[in-house]
């Protein structure tokens, strides 16, 4: 059984898809789609924007979306998942790419999702931390000694854990951390707390557009961030996509499930090769693999 998972933000880098759009007419057609949807010329940005251009959420996001819809796409028949996930905003790209949501519900949605925690983000000074080297439950229950918001955001791969909160109390948290021996802890350049009680006021405007998209039965198991178990419910998945941004992103716990409900393989679509490296740290033999040009047909 093959899984196919799709990145979150953070897998950015300037040139991306470019190659996607000179070798195809399809993925032509859906920027010009999607310049008329968002409003602006995301290719251009995409294509030669700086790292700082591509760096802002209402441009991240839109832009990992794209890469990784359209080369889905454009693997036409190559593509053919037994199960997909994908990590935070890459559930979005999932999503459309297992035809749970049409390209242009998913990349409104995105677009929403993103101007709506870009707006969260200037709202309040918080931020997001890295914890390397701790069991989970020892970071829970330092983020719960904590004073301030701050919580266990994203379970990346067994022993790394990312925090999100308030400015003073992540601070603070990895403080503790450092003393109670993670091997590292560190604040990471992100303008937000992603993933936390922070993200309410973004959650509360998703929750609208969300509720207007229309989610059909995907073509395969999705295994959703906020539960880590496979669904094909599209209420299921429309409650979850919302409670995802206050939620954290069970990705350790979605990969053992993947594994256990028999994937024997994961292919990465989408820019980078973060979760071809999370997969590795769960189990170092599993084939692993990224979605390259050259099968495209």
């Amino acid at each position: 059984m093959k899984a196919y998972v799709f990145p979150g933000q953070g897998a950015q880098f300037p040139g991306m898809g470019q190659d996607l759009f000179e070798s195809s007419t399809v993925a032509q057609a859906r920027f010009k789609q999607a310049e008329d949807i968002l409003g602006f010329d995301i290719a251009s940005v995409m294509f030669e924007g700086t790292p700082e251009q591509l760096k802002e959420t209402k441009v991240t996001q839109p832009a990992i979306f794209l890469h990784s819809v359209i080369l889905a796409e454009c693997l036409g028949a190559a593509f053919a998942p037994s199960m997909v996930a994908g990590h935070s905003l890459g559930e979005f790209s999932a999503l459309v790419a297992a035809g749970s949501l049409s390209f242009e519900d998913g990349l409104r949605l995105v677009s929403a999702r993103a101007n709506a925690m870009q707006e969260a983000c200037e709202r309040q000074a918080s931020t997001m931390a890295a914890v390397l080297g701790l069991d989970n439950d020892v970071v829970e229950n330092i983020c719960k000694a904590t004073e301030g918001t701050v919580v266990a955001a994203n379970y990346n791969c067994p022993g790394q854990l990312v925090v999100s909160g308030e400015v003073p109390a992540v601070e603070a948290a990895c403080e503790a951390f450092t003393e109670a021996g993670a091997r590292r802890a560190i604040l990471l350049p992100v303008g937000g707390a992603f993933h936390s009680p922070l993200m309410e006021p973004a959650r509360e405007k998703l929750a609208n557009a969300i509720a207007d998209a229309d989610i059909q039965p995907p073509r395969c198991p999705i295994y959703q961030n906020v539960s880590a178990e496979p669904t094909s419910d599209p209420e299921l998945i429309r409650t979850q996509l919302v409670a995802q941004l206050t939620a954290p992103v069970r990705w350790t716990q979605t990969m053992e499930a993947m594994m256990a409900d028999g994937a024997s393989e994961m292919t990465e679509v989408g820019p980078g090769k973060v979760l071809q490296g999370l997969f590795k740290k769960v189990d170092r033999a599993f084939p692993t693999s990224g979605a390259q040009l050259e099968t495209v047909s």
